[in-house]
């Protein structure tokens, strides 16, 4: 009898640990994968953001490890917790899932899917004629964006006022928002669910003019500086497409589902950051997976790919452009599996050298920070990185002068000619820094002052005395169990003429608004689910790329 109770608990044990007892989840966990995680771990698990998850790397290390991490997150990385989503058995059965993964063939971008997409909803010219300046605000351009990610919507705002002038649906989990430089009563979002929308921001409630599906994955978002072309870019179908701004009919696709990386391998590649330059007549896109950037020449029939600059690093992600002299002349893309920022130049096509940002950096810039130093008579640039609390800078020769401990990992780095200080978030420094932003002096390049937005008080500090500086009361956001949550923090934008910057409170559905040059709160918008990434027309206006 002991014997074969022996033999059917080793047999019991097999089946557990083979997988093959579900538990009680009834996840359905490819779907969950491409929504809750498939941005950072990419579409076949290849990771970018995220780690590699593919059977080769996980498959032999310990399932109950990997299920921990999963609920638990991990700390110092872009990894959350997913405790209040996931029960035991559900990640357990995330995990058996990812170690057991089969692959899946990823599709060609093609021309006739996209233009099936595409979806005219309001006469463009009708409100051209009907409303020639902005009903809702003052200027069209006082006008700031911010993407309600989990609610699927993007919210206008008065950036003079701080007043919500209308939401509308936008696609599952808005990524980026952009405007027409040339004719900045025209405004887009591109959604993780590859939705593309424009709007008319001098139309009451800023009304949709169109929209188009470009893909079932997608991420960057760029306007020509003459406002006749748009560029999105997918994960899922890997490639970039080229569209009418005028009307998002697409024009033109380029496919990546066949490109060599950096390691010699032919594969397919998603397409991330987007950028335009006022250098000349091109957009830049970079291929996540391949490692490199392409420049296209849209002023030439065909609008032809001009420029192949390979060998940049591994996990090509966001980027930014040069301000000062020779304004967009050259693109500073973050590669976040080789620890590098390339310096791609516009005027020779060509990679001009590698800025390391450190050993598991990660560097992710946002929409980064260009600003002349007086003390140095150089322009400088600036990233922060997802993994170290640190905040890079380096001069116009290229090279590092200075890495500014931080709290901890951040996702992005502003600054305006309004501010003295370059504003760092810590969003993933972990629950004890990420209610954090960093404000760097500009031209002492020292850390300057903290803003330390608690449960029920705010701080403005002094981080040599500890004196200080500001206070205020926090209103306290509690989670489903009464218990009061740490407010993460993100994401430094100007906004009112320069005299504000916004800052979002991702998990406290709010913005809050501090003196742009002294860091003092002035107020909260309320009434907003996860505000993301906010965009001020305004200022985006003189921000070559943005």
């Amino acid at each position: 009898m002991r014997l074969n109770k022996l033999v059917m608990s080793v047999a019991a044990l097999a089946v557990v640990s083979s997988g093959l007892f579900a538990g009680t989840s009834n996840m359905d966990v490819e779907k969950v994968f491409e929504k809750e995680c498939q941005g950072c771990h990419g579409p076949n698990h290849e990771g970018g953001v995220g780690s590699d998850l593919r059977p080769g790397v996980i498959a032999k290390k310990n399932a109950y490890t990997l299920s921990e991490t999963i609920l638990n997150g991990a700390p110092g990385t872009a990894m959350p917790e997913f405790k209040e989503k996931f029960s035991k058995d559900d990640a357990d059965k995330m995990v058996d899932y990812l170690q057991h993964f089969k692959g899946k063939k990823m599709g060609v971008l093609t021309m006739d899917a996209v233009k099936a997409g595409w979806k005219p909803l309001n006469d463009r010219m009708a409100f051209f004629k009907k409303y020639p300046h902005a009903v809702d605000v003052k200027k069209n351009t006082d006008i700031c964006f911010v993407t309600e990610r989990d609610a699927e919507r993007v919210a206008f705002v008065d950036g003079t006022s701080g007043k919500i002038l209308s939401k509308h649906p936008a696609g599952f989990a808005v990524h980026v928002t952009v405007t027409n430089k040339r004719q900045p009563r025209y405004a887009y979002s591109i959604s993780r669910s590859g939705l593309v929308t424009m709007f008319d921001l001098n139309t009451p409630g800023q009304q949709k003019i169109a929209q188009i599906q470009v893909g079932s994955d997608s991420r960057g978002l760029a306007v020509s500086p003459d406002g006749k072309y748009l560029m999105a870019g997918n994960y899922v179908p890997g490639g970039a497409i080229l569209m009418d701004a005028m009307t998002l009919e697409p024009l033109k696709v380029y496919p990546t589902s066949s490109v060599i990386d950096i390691d010699g391998n032919i594969g397919s590649s998603r397409v991330a950051g987007i950028f335009d330059t006022p250098y000349g007549p091109y957009i830049a896109f970079a291929l996540k997976d391949g490692g490199h950037v392409y420049i296209i020449d849209y002023s030439k029939p065909g609008f032809p790919i001009v420029g192949d600059i390979p060998n940049i690093g591994k996990i090509l992600h966001d980027g930014f452009l040069n301000e000062g002299k020779e304004i967009g002349r050259y693109l500073f893309i973050a590669s976040q599996g080789s620890d590098v920022i390339g310096v791609v130049d516009f005027k020779t096509k060509s990679l001009v050298t590698k800025i390391y940002t450190g050993p598991s950096a990660k560097p992710h810039p946002g929409q980064g920070s260009s600003w002349y130093n007086e003390h140095l008579g150089q322009q400088l640039g600036a990233t922060v990185n997802m993994n170290l609390g640190q905040v890079t800078i380096w001069d116009d020769n290229f090279d590092v002068i200075r890495q500014i401990p931080t709290g901890g990992g951040g996702l992005f780095i502003g600054t305006s000619e309004h501010t003295p200080f370059l504003w760092a978030d810590n969003v993933l420094g972990g629950s004890s820094n990420w209610n954090k932003v960093h404000l760097i002096n500009k031209q002492t390049l020292e850390l300057d002052r903290i803003i330390t937005v608690g449960t029920t008080k705010g701080t403005v500090t002094d981080p040599v005395t500890h004196k200080v500086l500001y206070k205020w009361n926090v209103p306290t956001v509690k989670n489903a169990k009464g218990k009061a949550i740490t407010p993460r923090i993100l994401h430094a934008e100007p906004a009112n003429h320069g005299h504000w910057t916004m800052i979002s409170e991702w998990n406290c559905g709010r913005i809050g608004i501090y003196e742009a040059k002294t860091g003092k709160f002035v107020k909260y918008i309320k009434g907003l689910t996860t505000p993301t990434f906010t965009y001020s027309i305004e200022h985006r206006q003189t921000i070559p790329g943005a």
